[in-house]
């Protein structure tokens, strides 16, 4: 990633709140020159600081995904095209957005139990607080399912923060910035906006 020093954000403790409130993630893996994408949810395991997920098995990048394989995650939280218009200054047009990538080595989850158990993570963390179904362990369609998917962890080896967010302007510019970010943005990011300014 194009990273000026200004855009650059080493604080990983708001790169995992980009995670948590944007979990919808780019699995970017390569074989011999071949990129391979896949969009997937990740879910940010605060015990072993790794990263979960799993794809369906018949998923042609199943090929790279070997133990020990390097990958790169990316999660695009909120953007937008910034008119010169909301400046007081005379700018040019540009567009500001908030990117994680995290690089890592992957490792196979082979163990039936301990992947549905990520399958149960996933549905709890993704149902959030007002939580309306509960995946349980033994639940018949999982048994059912659990053979035609691979879960895996990412060991993070790298994190990498882009926050594109007109820091190179004055004060007042770079707030009516983040006030054209938010609004927008959906109304329930409004504080995870504001505590990424911060």
């Amino acid at each position: 990633m194009y990273p000026p020093p200004h855009h650059q954000s080493h604080d990983i403790e708001k790169m995992i709140s980009v995670i948590k409130n944007f979990p919808l993630g780019a699995l970017i893996t390569a074989k011999d020159g071949k990129p391979f994408i896949t969009h997937i949810p990740f879910i940010y395991n605060e015990n072993s600081k790794r990263l979960v997920a799993h794809v369906d098995r018949s998923n042609p990048q199943m090929e790279t995904l070997k133990d020990g394989a390097t990958v790169t995650a990316v999660f695009n939280g909120p953007d937008t095209y910034i008119s010169p218009s909301i400046y007081t200054t005379p700018q040019l047009p540009t567009y500001n957005y908030i990117i994680v990538h995290v690089t890592g080595k992957l490792k196979l989850i082979r163990n039936a139990e301990v992947a549905k158990k990520t399958l149960v993570d996933m549905t709890d963390f993704l149902e959030g607080k007002n939580q309306k179904f509960s995946l349980k362990m033994n639940d018949s369609r999982m048994e059912k399912l659990i053979d035609y998917i691979q879960a895996f962890e990412i060991e993070i080896t790298n994190w990498e923060g882009k926050f594109k967010l007109s820091q190179d302007k004055n004060a007042q510019d770079f707030e009516n910035a983040k006030k054209e970010l938010i609004k927008k943005s959906r109304a329930e990011d409004s504080v995870f906006i504001e505590n990424i300014y911060k």
